[in-house]
């Protein structure tokens, strides 16, 4: 005798939203709280488990998104130094497990709503659907950024987008894109730029045409079979990343340490709508 299907259930991954975009899921909440207790992103990574590249992406990624650091470096000591969340991170964290139990209860309500009024197999087409929808962005750089300036021209737009105090960034979209986001002085947006994209610069009286350019010291570099990727610190716990040849490395003299500027087109610039 067959038992019965058991009932599809909403089960809630939840990803928590700001201002700045979504940055804050289960896995990146388990690294926070590991880092917490262990001080240090190998043990962390360890414990999560993530790889010791991917824990230190993820941590970049966060800081990169947030509005104020979620962890931050700690130096000297009788340990050598490590890692420690901010006191920022920790209401993080904090949030997020209080929303995740609400989260969950609230969509075990809906979900017996859904099939009662419905049928059965209601959510799991919506299962489904929400599969399909998911967004996915292969981009290693992301910057969260408002829009200060628009420029239009015939065929396209400049739009203008302040990181900071300090620093403006550029990108040039199609009117129609422009239209279709429904970008306006004030927006928010996700700046994305594709590591491949991403040039280096050392000498600050070269002459280049690319209209963006973020400087900053090398933070690492890791060696592929075929390429390097190196990782720039720009200040205000944010990074870049860049994939380039290893002779490239060489030929700028690159450590961890360097001075070395991001450079990359307006036009590689992808722009997101934060809402």
């Amino acid at each position: 005798m067959s038992s019965a299907p058991l009932p599809a259930r909403l089960v809630g991954k939840l990803e928590v939203n700001t201002e700045l975009g979504n940055f804050l899921g289960d896995t990146r909440i388990r690294l926070l709280e590991a880092i917490a207790v262990h001080g240090s992103i190998s043990q962390a990574a360890k414990h999560v488990p993530l790889s010791y590249k991917a824990a230190w992406d993820a941590v970049d990624a966060m800081n990169n998104l947030s509005e104020q650091p979620l962890v931050e470096r700690v130096t000297g000591g009788r340990q050598g130094g490590g890692t420690t969340l901010t006191e920022h991170g920790r209401r993080m964290v904090a949030l997020y497990r209080a929303v995740e139990i609400e989260y969950q209860a609230a969509l075990d309500r809906i979900a017996s709503q859904i099939d009662d009024a419905g049928g059965a197999g209601t959510v799991r087409s919506f299962q489904h659907l929400l599969r399909r929808m998911a967004f996915r962005t292969s981009a290693r750089n992301q910057l969260a950024c408002t829009v200060s300036g628009l420029r239009e021209g015939e065929v396209d737009y400049e739009v203008y987008l302040r990181l900071d105090d300090k620093t403006e960034l550029k990108a040039i979209i199609t009117r129609q894109s422009a239209t279709t986001l429904g970008i306006a002085i004030g927006s928010q947006v996700l700046a994305l730029i594709k590591s491949s994209s991403v040039l280096l610069m050392t000498d600050p009286n070269q002459r280049i045409s690319a209209d963006n350019q973020l400087w900053g010291t090398v933070a690492g570099i890791h060696e592929g079979p075929v390429n390097s990727e190196v990782k720039i610190d720009i200040g205000a716990s944010r990074t870049m990343v860049s994939v380039v040849t290893h002779e490239s490395v060489q030929t700028l003299g690159l450590a961890e340490g360097s001075a070395v500027a991001a450079v990359f087109q307006a036009s590689n610039v992808i722009l997101l709508m934060l809402g």
